[in-house]
């Protein structure tokens, strides 16, 4: 009997993220919904002839009505697939400035780096899939997010990894209904109220029926092929920083001096080190502390999210807490 095209795809990208762990714990996120069921079961399944330990780990974000109830489901489900072991974790959702979202995302990595270093583990998993890119990619475009947002999530960062963005969510649920398991859909997913589900819900379906059948693969596919010059003129800008700054200061002239593209850039990352929310700066942000080094007329600053204002003093740009709401 052939195996499932589907649950083939999935053990495939899974096998592929685990080469390199060894023998230390891996984490897999799971939410209970059709995709991070679907990691899980491929990351226990290819664990079988490994040395690594699967720990699934379920967040509780504590905003939904019954979230405490839902994370004991999560967890009696991963018991059943089989983990070596379970954590869940109730988090803390704090806006401080930015949208319910993005708020709950962070708490969430957060959450997540802390189990992972008390487990020692070499990655943890994340269950984003090609549909999610797809989103991700149209989300930051309505943003005006640039070239960053059209590269999309990264596959991997510091120990997180996103083994299934070439996985759609259609194969997910193919997965779940091969092996049996029920998953559970998250009513934010479908509620108007959030911009990404709406995305979801409403733009992607009217793409694929005016364009035709295959939008998300190609959003993907194009985040992807420029991943590698977003992450080439990231690395210049943060050596260029490197090189410029001195007291947490950039030096207004030298820093003129560079091409449009990799000062951005370096302003972009100034401004996040001193505490910048980076889901709230914005392009317009940038352009006008760009103006403090380029067109400097005496102004007297810019304010930035995360309580902060770009000012120009003795020609070195800095990046100082202000007074004023972001």
């Amino acid at each position: 009997m052939s195996l499932d095209p589907a649950l083939a795809a999935v053990r495939g990208s899974v096998r592929r993220a685990l080469t390199d762990v060894g023998d230390q714990p891996v984490l897999v996120a799971c939410s209970g919904g059709a995709d991070s069921l679907a990691l899980l079961a491929a990351a226990v399944f290819e664990a079988r002839e490994r040395p690594c330990r699967i720990v699934g780990v379920t967040v509780d974000h504590g905003v939904q009505a019954g979230s405490a109830e839902r994370a004991d489901a999560v967890i009696a489900q991963m018991v059943t697939i089989g983990v070596d072991e379970t954590v869940a974790v109730r988090v803390t959702v704090e806006a401080s400035g930015q949208g319910p979202e993005a708020a709950a995302r962070e708490a969430r990595y957060a959450v997540l780096e802390e189990v992972a270093e008390r487990f020692a583990a070499a990655a943890v998993l994340l269950g984003h899939t090609l549909d999610d890119q797809a989103e991700t990619v149209l989300l930051g475009l309505t943003r005006g997010s640039g070239g960053r947002s059209l590269a999309g999530m990264r596959p991997a960062f510091d120990r997180f990894r996103r083994p299934l963005l070439g996985i759609t969510r259609a194969q997910t649920e193919a997965v779940c209904r091969a092996e049996g398991l029920e998953w559970w859909t998250d009513p934010h997913n479908s509620d108007p109220a959030y911009t990404r589900a709406r995305i979801r819900t409403e733009v992607m379906p009217m793409l694929e029926r005016e364009l035709g059948p295959g939008v998300a693969e190609t959003l993907a596919r194009t985040a992807s092929q420029l991943r590698a010059d977003v992450e080439l003129l990231d690395a210049q800008a943060a050596a260029a920083y490197d090189e410029l700054v001195v007291d947490h200061e950039l030096p207004a002239g030298r820093l003129g001096t560079l091409p449009d593209a990799l000062r951005l850039r370096v302003l972009r990352l100034g401004a996040l080190r001193a505490g910048a929310i980076p889901s709230d700066l914005t392009h317009g942000h940038l352009l006008a502390t760009d103006d403090l080094v380029c067109r400097w007329r005496g102004q007297v600053g810019v304010d930035l999210p995360g309580r902060l204002r770009a000012v120009r003093r003795e020609g070195r740009l800095a990046f100082v807490p202000s007074d004023r709401p972001s």
